[in-house]
């Protein structure tokens, strides 16, 4: 169906002036534009979200997380330096 499709719209377009092929090849290349997200690595989606994060709220965050992980997990005592 769809290689019928393509031929039909080949077709149709071989007669138009070259100034309408012209313009209908300008919107499909705006529609594959739209339908192409751009790719952003996990780093840069990572910094965007943190970067909408107030200061005052990292200023908030415990130091030490990583050594008392169990702590701010499960409530464990924590370990002392």
């Amino acid at each position: 169906m769809q290689t019928d499709l393509s031929q039909v719209v080949a077709e149709k377009m071989q007669t138009f002036p070259v100034e309408k092929q012209q313009k209908v090849l300008e919107f499909v290349e705006s529609i594959e534009e739209t339908e192409k997200p751009e790719r952003q690595s996990l780093l840069d989606k990572l910094e965007a979200i943190s970067n909408r994060v107030p200061e005052e709220v990292w200023e908030k965050l415990p130091t030490d997380g990583a050594e008392n992980i169990d702590h701010y997990l499960y409530g464990a005592p924590k370990k002392s330096k």
